[in-house]
């Protein structure tokens, strides 16, 4: 198995432990999360630039590193619900598309084609990461005793807080990822086209 492809697997197995530090409480609790998923994060950069860049690309990385990233975003997504900073709609639309695009590529899979990843996709990724950390970092700096606890000050000011920053984020996540969603469905109909 090659580099980028372990990195994938890593990125995996990094999302359960993320689920887990952020079900069981303990001290710095969640700022272990933020850098689980940070980690993780990065590892999606750091794969597909390595898979480009040296000629890696494998059938595997083609199926695991975009399920590798749904699971590691949905698991960032879904465990901000309970903390109230994330309504569970926006999650639900976000992870819809998710699965119409997964299942659109499943179609194309069957047919012998691979979709690639759009630069619009793509945006769409960072802005999600951005918005995850950003409310990981605020629930770290937040919780009692954190190593982090120095930053708490920073998202009383206006422009950080979560009523500011917090929902520029949010809807940027959701607008890039529905915008992303529909430009993907609409460049790949025809493999819709017998519907």
């Amino acid at each position: 198995m090659n580099i980028p492809n372990q990195l994938t697997v890593i990125r995996l197995i990094l999302s359960f432990v993320f689920l887990a530090t952020m079900t069981f409480i303990f001290p710095h609790s969640k700022t272990l999360s933020l850098l689980i998923f940070s980690i993780a994060a990065f590892t999606d950069f750091l794969d597909g630039h390595l898979a480009r860049k040296h000629n890696l690309i494998t059938s595997f990385g083609k199926l695991m590193d975009p399920l590798a990233d749904k699971v590691l975003m949905a698991a960032g997504f879904i465990m901000l619900i309970p903390t109230g900073h994330l309504p569970a709609w926006v999650v639900v639309l976000i992870l819809a598309r998710e699965f119409m695009v997964t299942g659109l590529r499943l179609v194309a899979s069957a047919e012998g084609m691979v979709l690639a990843a759009e630069n619009l996709g793509k945006y769409k990724t960072s802005t999600q990461i951005a918005t995850v950390i950003y409310f990981l970092l605020l629930l770290a700096a937040r919780q009692s005793g954190s190593l982090l606890s120095f930053l708490s000050p920073l998202f009383d000011v206006k422009i950080l807080s979560p009523s500011v920053l917090g929902s520029l984020l949010i809807w940027g996540s959701l607008i890039l990822t529905l915008l992303s969603g529909f430009n993907y469905m609409w460049k790949n109909r025809q493999l819709l086209s017998d519907c």
